[in-house]
């Protein structure tokens, strides 16, 4: 009799805590949401890198622009407030989050495992892979194995996707880091780098806007997806960013977007490169 008196008290202090520990959504934790810190602010804060084209760039104003930014601002909408975007290196934007600095990294941000133990990602929303440009000068290379000898320096952007894979892939050609694509670009302009290994979309641009100076190689090294990053476990503002992907991906406003920046070159005029 005692022993079953005390298994009621023990389960009604069990059901008690639960609901006293989960705001509960669906099924999905509110506690330290984004989302709600986003709705109740009427503001969200976007960590971005500019130089990555198309996809996160500047105007001559110094104002964020680009697929990625199209992208926000939609999102923004959606929710009711306002968008605020800061700029980061690359490498600085997970730290950002981290430490609650921004809301969300949209920043053509490659979905990987060593990120998804800092962050947590909303499903995919772009798919790319890394590839390899070259100076129009070299008329031999014909793979990206090619350049693999002792001697070459493959130029990348520090923390990226691009800088990761060519310093795994690349066992005798030197892997040199610079600040971000532009630079290592750059360098590669300067004669200071054989190639420069970075996602495709942007080299695609870079080509367009240095005709006769650079060539892609043909190919890719690898395959990858793009996401939204949120602090980690964050499931509520997770699956709101997913049920928005669902309707934005596709939509009049998502395909006028992606025509402007991946299928004309007329925006190259209204960015700088930094």
């Amino acid at each position: 009799m005692k022993l079953r008196k005390w298994l009621a008290a023990l389960l009604m202090i069990t059901v008690l805590m639960v609901a006293g520990c989960s705001n509960d959504s669906g099924g999905v934790s509110t506690e330290n949401s984004t989302l709600q810190k986003v709705l109740k602010n009427k503001k969200l804060v976007i960590g971005m890198s500019s130089g990555y084209f198309p996809f996160d760039m500047k105007d001559p104003k110094g104002d964020f622009v680009g697929y990625d930014v199209d992208f926000a601002n939609a999102l923004g909408k959606a929710l009711g407030v306002k968008v605020e975007y800061k700029q980061f290196t690359f490498d600085g934007l997970i730290p950002a989050l981290q430490t609650g600095e921004i809301d969300m990294i949209f920043a053509g941000m490659t979905i990987r495992g060593d990120r998804a133990l800092a962050v947590s990602f909303a499903n995919p929303y772009f798919k790319t892979g890394q590839a390899v440009m070259l100076p129009s000068s070299d008329k031999k290379t014909k793979t990206w194995q090619e350049l693999d000898v002792k001697g070459n320096k493959i130029a990348v952007g520090i923390g990226t996707t691009g800088a990761l894979l060519a310093k795994d892939v690349f066992k005798n050609a030197e892997v040199l880091d610079f600040e971000d694509f532009p630079a290592a670009a750059a360098a590669l302009g300067l004669g200071k780098a054989n190639a420069v290994v970075y996602d495709e979309p942007a080299i695609a641009v870079w080509n367009l806007k240095n005709a006769g100076q650079v060539q892609e190689l043909e190919g890719l090294i690898s395959s990858e997806n793009l996401g939204i990053a949120v602090k980690k476990n964050d499931f509520e503002t997770v699956q709101w960013i997913n049920s928005f992907l669902n309707s934005y991906i596709e939509s009049p406003s998502e395909l006028a977007s992606r025509h402007k920046w991946f299928e004309t070159s007329d925006w190259l005029s209204e960015v700088v490169e930094e």
